[in-house]
């Protein structure tokens, strides 16, 4: 017993737990000790608790003026990060140096929008934000037509402007009946539209196929006009010729052969050094296409086959479906920003057929992959067959491929560049349209995964922005609005504590004085 109580006393363990109690115990002391001086001497006399509630108020209003002045970022709790302003808008706008002015009418100074744009004035000093009242700067609301009641938000730099409506800031998801912001979209667009020179021209070929920018690419029309492109539909059999101006020719899964005109038209277009870029859904039946073929062999591309790719890595599908692939991301100029991503999402792809090296040395083209199949993944071209049986052998192919043909060598005698014509081509072309990903959703495909990013940065790449090869933010869900009750609640919760922290000081103070 005496060699156990012993052993106890030297137990550091013990020795800690008495250090650890003694510790509080003063700590408590010292708190407590706190407690009395202001009941004692600040509480019992009246004019010491008077300064004592005014030096609180003081404090109270003093960091709220203090945060005015700094005027710090708003705290985004958001999961999308819907009101922090992201890089990429940053990088957009931070090299502008000409005076840009952002309105708001009728906005309140608390609204979310006008905190996300105010964003943009620290990171660029050109660029102010302000809201203004419709009665105080009837100039702006005649000069811009903003209708009497109503809200807007006008972007101006110099004679070049563009009005906003508080509709153009949203989007609806309807199968969840919810409200999808894209108001960082919209400033930025407006912003670089004011400012920016010269528009990139983007011309969708018509007549050959069932997807036009009025009918399953809407999205795709206008993320393009966000990035700050002028995008229009080009009959070829009408117009005679691809247009001058035109910086990227965009042709979308032609289900119909070109005429001879058109296939030529195309042709000398590319000769002139003009980009395409081509989307291709896989087929059922073989279509016969000689003239599509014979603008895809300039670029060294051989004729599609009839099949489709199906995936047997269940990492690289989706939802178990063998046909919805999850391509592997290949490192280019284009796909560098979505590389390490979570991908994107290609639904009935086919694969894109090169010519060998001899051909595409023949034809002056060089190849970079930008995506590519799984090495389990095999090319189906029975159609009655359903199971995930290999056909043969499984194998990697091609679904996305940039094409560089030299037009013109350089000259280093007279300092003349080299003129080429790109083709970026994917073996899909449902991943950016309209289309919903199943039944059970209205969201369209594009706006899965970095679907969106991948078509956007092709066309940067091939209309010469590579600054504006980006990851975008994805947008998300706004549901939650403050009701008036609610409200009520948040400004009692501001402005009634202080006074009612007050009126209890007063009223101990009185309490105090009458037991003297």
């Amino acid at each position: 017993m005496a060699k156990q109580k012993e052993k106890k006393q030297k137990d550091p363990k013990i020795k800690n737990d008495k250090k650890d109690k003694s510790l509080t115990t003063k700590k408590e002391k010292k708190t407590n000790k706190f407690i009395e001086i202001i009941k004692k001497k600040w509480l019992i006399d009246g004019t010491k608790t008077t300064i004592l509630v005014l030096i609180i108020l003081a404090i109270f209003f003093g960091i709220n003026y203090a945060m005015q002045k700094i005027d710090p970022a708003p705290i985004d709790l958001s999961q999308e990060q819907l009101f922090t302003l992201t890089d990429a808008s940053k990088d957009k706008i931070k090299n502008i140096q000409k005076e840009v002015k952002l309105y708001f009418v009728e906005y309140s100074e608390d609204d979310t929008t006008l905190d996300l744009a105010k964003q943009y004035t620290k990171v660029n000093n050109k660029i102010t934000a302000e809201a203004v009242k419709a009665n105080d700067r009837q100039d702006l609301v005649q000069k811009y037509g903003i209708e009497t009641g109503s809200t807007g938000i006008i972007v101006e730099c110099g004679d070049k402007y563009k009005v906003l409506s508080s509709d153009e800031l949203v989007t609806y998801d309807y199968s969840t009946y919810e409200t999808i912001s894209i108001a960082e979209e919209k400033l930025t667009s407006a912003i670089q539209s004011v400012v920016t020179d010269e528009v990139p021209k983007v011309y969708f070929v018509t007549g050959y196929s069932n997807m036009t920018l009025t009918s399953g690419l809407q999205y795709l029309s206008m993320y393009l006009e966000n990035e700050i492109n002028d995008v229009e539909s080009v009959d070829l059999l009408t117009t005679g010729k691809v247009p001058d101006d035109c910086d990227t020719l965009v042709i979308v899964n032609p289900t119909e052969d070109f005429e001879d005109t058109t296939a030529q038209e195309i042709i000398d277009y590319i000769n002139r050094g003009g980009n395409i870029l081509w989307f291709q859904a896989a087929t059922a039946q073989k279509l016969d296409l000689p003239n599509v073929n014979k603008v895809l062999e300039v670029y060294g591309i051989n004729p599609f086959e009839t099949g489709i790719i199906v995936e047997t890595d269940t990492s690289k599908m989706i939802a178990n479906y063998s046909d919805l692939i999850i391509p592997e991301v290949q490192y280019s100029d284009i796909t560098r920003k979505i590389q390490n991503s979570e991908g994107v999402i290609f639904m009935d792809a086919t694969k894109i057929n090169v010519a060998d090296s001899d051909k595409l040395e023949e034809l002056k083209v060089e190849e970079t992959p930008l995506l590519t199949s799984s090495e389990k993944s095999y090319f189906r071209t029975d159609f009655l067959n359903t199971q995930n049986e290999n056909e043969e052998d499984t194998q990697s192919y091609t679904v996305g491929t940039l094409m560089t043909k030299t037009i013109k060598e350089a000259n280093e005698e007279t300092g003349e560049q080299a003129q080429t014509s790109k083709l970026a081509i994917y073996g899909e072309c449902y991943f950016m349209s309209d289309l919903p990903l199943d039944s059970s959703s209205s969201t369209p495909i594009i706006q899965y995964r970095q679907n969106k990013d991948l078509v956007l940065n092709s066309i940067a790449y091939l209309v010469d922005r590579e600054e504006d090869i980006t990851v975008r933010k994805s947008t998300g869900t706004v549901t939650y609005t403050a009701t008036e009750t609610e409200n009520r609640i948040i400004l009692a919760i501001i402005f009634a504590v202080p006074v009612i922290i007050m009126i209890i000081g007063i009223v101990v103070w009185i309490k105090r004085r009458r037991r003297k």
